[in-house]
């Protein structure tokens, strides 16, 4: 069975409910669609963001309103859900985690370091922590798959302009040292390993001096699976041509 997994920075869910800028999602038909920074608790979600009707909807908000947030659909419905406050910071709405028998789905939305050399530790921490509690669930036996908004490009090829932001959180020696680390801990970055060196591919780009019209982005959102999963691979991909955020929607197949 082929299934497909979508995953959507919306920077919003009730902006971009108002662009009807989910509506792609009524001919597209993914099997579980994830979106992080909803910046809404449960109630706020607006109705009708699409027709099409999921099995199981999940929500993790944060305390702080208007805040971060993550939420995931699935036309499947899961054995557990859990919102890991024990990794999460302060109940930011940080991650949901989903087992669905074949696979543990996380949606994630990873912290941005860029405030303050505070906030970085923070966010090198949350990175810590996450990749353990993976690593404890892949000990048992379990395959993985992370997606999300993990706010660090890996690579040069990963963003427009690496030389400039090499001393710019999100690009930095230690969080991209952290990446390496997640995939010697065997965990594969879906794009890569389907599409190659593929050039200016990114998934993210500032809302300023017309960066996306001149492509001038981060590629910040992510799959990565467990290497058991890769046989399963069909598709990896990015969705450019989908509107409504400063992020575009990336997407994985999984043959299960």
């Amino acid at each position: 069975m082929s299934i497909e997994i979508i995953s959507w920075n919306v920077n919003g869910i009730r902006a971009v409910g108002n662009k009807d800028a989910l509506k792609w999602i009524d001919e597209r038909q993914p099997d579980i669609m994830c979106l992080q920074e909803i910046k809404a608790l449960e109630e706020q979600i607006p109705e009708g963001l699409f027709d099409l009707e999921y099995a199981n909807r999940a929500v993790n908000s944060a305390d702080k309103k208007g805040y971060s947030g993550t939420c995931t659909w699935s036309a499947m419905v899961p054995e557990y859900t859990e919102v890991r406050h024990d990794i999460d910071l302060g109940k930011e709405g940080r991650i949901l985690e989903q087992d669905f028998g074949d696979f543990v789905l996380f949606n994630v939305y990873f912290p941005n370091g860029q405030k303050n050399d505070e906030r970085l530790a923070v966010k090198m921490k949350f990175y810590d922590d996450f990749l353990t509690y993976c690593d404890s669930l892949k000990e048992k036996g379990k395959s993985i798959v992370i997606c999300g908004d993990v706010n660090t490009a890996h690579k040069e090829i990963d963003l427009k302009n690496p030389k400039a932001n090499s001393k710019t959180s999100g690009f930095l020696p230690i969080e991209r040292e952290w990446m390496d680390k997640l995939e010697e801990h065997g965990y594969v970055d879906t794009f890569r390993y389907v599409n190659g060196d593929k050039e200016e591919e990114y998934s993210w780009w500032s809302y300023r001096s017309g960066a996306r019209v001149k492509n001038v982005g981060w590629r910040i959102d992510y799959f990565f699976i467990s290497d058991d999963l890769v046989e399963c691979l069909e598709d990896a991909f990015i969705l450019q041509d989908v509107m409504g955020s400063d992020h575009c929607p990336v997407g994985i197949k999984l043959d299960i």
